[in-house]
Parts: C-alpha cells; sequence; structure tokens
C-alpha cells in the first residue's frame, strides 16, 4: 500500500519540484575552471617570486647602498649589522659581505685600497674613475676574493667582497661579477634633510 501510495505521488512531487525551480547562473565551463586554476596558480607563483626577490635584494636606507645576492643564499644573521650583510652559499664555503664604513679623515679611495690591500696577497685591481675600485686578491687560504669599492659623495665608503674556493673560481666567477655589479650607492636617509638644514644655517649665519 505504501509503495503504491510513493508511486502515486511521485508526478506530483516532480511537478511541484520544477514549478519552484527558480534560474541559476550557469555553471562555468571546464575551460573557463581550468583558466581560472591557471589563473591562481600564476598569481602564486608571481607572490612567491617576488618574495624571493625581495629576500635577494639587500637595501640599506640608513647607508645609502642596495646589492643583490644570488638565489638559495643564506643570510648570515650573526654577522650582519646595522652597517651591512653577508650572504652565504649553504653548499660550497663562499659567502658576500657588503658593509659601509664612515671615512671621518675624508680619504681617497686610492688610501683607502692601499690600506685594505696590505692584509692580502696578489692584490690586482683597477680604479674606475675617482670613485671606484674593483679587484682580485688571494686570502692565502685557498680562497680568492673579488672585491669592489664605492665612495659616497659625503666620504663613505661602501665595500663588498666575494669569497669562494679557489678551485671553484670556474663556477663562481661570473656569479662574482653580477654580483658585485648590482652594488648601487645612493643618499642615505635623511641625507637631503642634513643638507637643507646646513644650508638653512648657512644662510642665518650669513
Amino acid at each position: 500500500m505504501k509503495k503504491l501510495s510513493l508511486a502515486t505521488a511521485l508526478p506530483l512531487l516532480l511537478l511541484v519540484a520544477c514549478g519552484r525551480a527558480e534560474p541559476v547562473e550557469d555553471m562555468p565551463s571546464q575551460e573557463e575552471l581550468a583558466a581560472a586554476a591557471n589563473a591562481a596558480a600564476a598569481k602564486a607563483l608571481a607572490e612567491g617570486k617576488a618574495e624571493a626577490a625581495e629576500n635577494r635584494n639587500y637595501v640599506n636606507d640608513e647607508r645609502g647602498f642596495s646589492i643583490s645576492f644570488p638565489e638559495g643564499w643564506e643570510k648570515d644573521s650573526g654577522a650582519s649589522t646595522p652597517d651591512g650583510t653577508v650572504y652565504q652559499d649553504p653548499g660550497a664555503g663562499a659567502d658576500v659581505r657588503v658593509f659601509w664604513q664612515r671615512n671621518e679623515d675624508k680619504q681617497s679611495l686610492q688610501q683607502v685600497v692601499q690600506a685594505m690591500s696590505s692584509g692580502s696577497e696578489g692584490v690586482d685591481g683597477d680604479f674606475i674613475g675617482d670613485n671606484e675600485y674593483r679587484g682580485t686578491a688571494n686570502d692565502g687560504e685557498g680562497n680568492n676574493v673579488a672585491v669592489r669599492l664605492l665612495r659616497q659623495p659625503d666620504g663613505g665608503i661602501v665595500t663588498v667582497t666575494f669569497v669562494y674556493p679557489e678551485m671553484l673560481s670556474e663556477q663562481y666567477q661570473p656569479i662574482a661579477k653580477r654580483v658585485l655589479d648590482s652594488l648601487r650607492v645612493f643618499a642615505p636617509k635623511g641625507a637631503e634633510a642634513e643638507a637643507a638644514n646646513a644650508a638653512t644655517a648657512a644662510n642665518a649665519v650669513e
């Protein structure tokens, strides 16, 4: 009896259900779903690359310089200071050190390089104008050293050294060149305000 009642009621239920059905938005096609998934993946990849690039690009606004490190290298937080930082290749014993130093005596770049070279063996390099120096050396412990110095307008010196095992020279020389090429100097944070204040004070004295 129950089976008969259900069978009799089924067409009525279907009719009521069809009568109450409301129009709904079209379901996205497989192509649209795939496009949305690809867009989301591309966005995530771009964000990941941006984050990785941010980790590799070191900018020191207080001291007025920036540099880019090789992908996969790790920051040595213990050796980093407000004046600069150290990044290491975790697998091969190579590292990059970039630091700013005050030049209170206003030494020329030639004088700074001469003092720096006294502790290295086989130093060889060239000055590029008055405010840039590039050179190579050996630390006497089986490592090659590629170095670049830039003298800022206020006399400060930014030095980047790329140290790597001599036996891996062929692998690291092009990497060292890219890193050294990426070093940039600019006006330190607050330098423009200090210059403006100095000019104002000078005008007041006059």
